[in-house]
């Protein structure tokens, strides 16, 4: 999800996807016992729009359209209609009038986005991070927002691991000595013995990639949202290896910049599954260049889509990834439970059972 400060569309061309509306017949079997039922004698009810917020995450997507098409097997009398963003069709903020619902994905989901959506019910998002949406307008709208804490801890973790055993390994290099027909070139890095040192470690996905690391003989370092200095002092020089899982802030926007990298170990390695803008690309890029970080993996970048071709993602000692942590099928498969649970509960007006509201106070 982009720290940019960019507007998206919501288009209804081809990358829309209206979920099936219930026939004339199934709808009149409703009335009959069901006052809440559709009436063929008056005015049909538009589907309840909700609009995906990014033109990406087109897996997810579909699982949440399958799922509404479910839902409305289940009540014909309620219809639902899914909409892709798409930036050929003007802004975000153009675009969610008639939205019931929105999904930022990581789209930037402004304060004028969400005042343009007059009967605007519910922002949901299948994540934790909710730093590209405008919380204080939607408090100030009363408009209820949810996101997935811990949903996709495991996916991320075992990715991060994947991402710190190739760079230990110098994938990059494996595969060009491979297609060079050389045999036991490169000389890697064994992790057993090393310290890793964990940005964000207190969180479920920190947590639980320190089980791992430790699994494989590591030490753990630690910082977090409460650590001093001298903790940071110690995870910097000591680590051989750094990854990162703490949320976007103002706190942590570029939080490792020119001066922390300066102060890791020689040929440290980076991994970054937070957010891109957690880190500064530029001092980044420069510290590769002078080969004082050995390497880095970056599942996310400050703007996303990132480009293939600029100098960091295509450097011979970076692995870029297209922000794919999360992308497993249990993880899709639960984002798209989560994601309808709310959006029918905010279309029944059962605010009480939406899942995981920010700020609601724990009982």
């Amino acid at each position: 999800m982009s720290g940019q400060e960019q507007e998206e569309s919501a288009g209804e061309g081809d990358k829309g996807a209206k979920v099936t509306e219930a026939t004339a017949t199934a709808a009149e079997a409703h009335v009959e016992g069901n006052p809440g039922g559709f009436d063929p004698g008056k005015e049909e009810e538009p589907p309840f729009l909700v609009v995906w917020c990014l033109d990406a995450w087109h897996l997810v997507f579909d699982r949440v359209a399958e799922a509404l098409r479910e839902e409305e097997q289940l009540r014909p009398a309620e219809r639902y209609e899914l909409r892709m963003f798409d930036p050929q069709r003007g802004t975000l903020t153009q675009q969610v009038t008639r939205a019931r619902a929105l999904v930022p994905t990581t789209g930037r989901v402004s304060a004028e986005a969400i005042d343009a959506a007059a009967d605007l019910l519910l922002i949901t998002q299948p994540a934790s991070g909710l730093d590209n949406v405008d919380l204080e307008a939607a408090r100030k709208r009363g408009i209820p927002v949810c996101n997935a804490p811990g949903v996709n801890a495991a996916s991320v973790a075992e990715a991060a691991l994947m991402s710190l055993l190739l760079l230990a390994r110098r994938f990059r290099e494996l595969e060009r000595a491979f297609a060079e027909r050389k045999i036991g070139h490169p000389l890697g890095m064994q992790l057993s013995g090393k310290t890793l040192g964990l940005v964000g470690g207190e969180g479920q996905v920190g947590r639980r990639l320190a089980s791992a690391a430790r699994a494989l003989g590591m030490r753990v370092l630690s910082v977090g949202s409460r650590s001093g200095e001298e903790d940071w002092e110690t995870l910097l020089t000591a680590s051989d290896a750094v990854s990162l899982h703490c949320p976007l802030s103002a706190a942590t926007r570029h939080l490792i910049d020119a001066d922390k990298l300066r102060r890791m170990k020689p040929g440290v390695l980076l991994v970054n599954f937070s957010r891109g803008a957690v880190v500064d690309e530029a001092a980044l890029l420069r510290a590769l260049e002078s080969g004082h970080v050995g390497g880095a993996a970056l599942d996310v970048f400050e703007a996303e889509p990132a480009d293939p071709a600029s100098a960091l993602a295509s450097h011979p000692r970076v692995i870029a990834m297209p922000h794919c942590g999360v992308a497993t099928e249990e993880v899709a498969e639960a984002y798209a439970e989560l994601l309808v649970a709310n959006i029918v509960a905010a279309r029944q007006g059962r605010l009480e059972d939406l899942k995981f509201r920010v700020g609601e106070k724990k009982t």
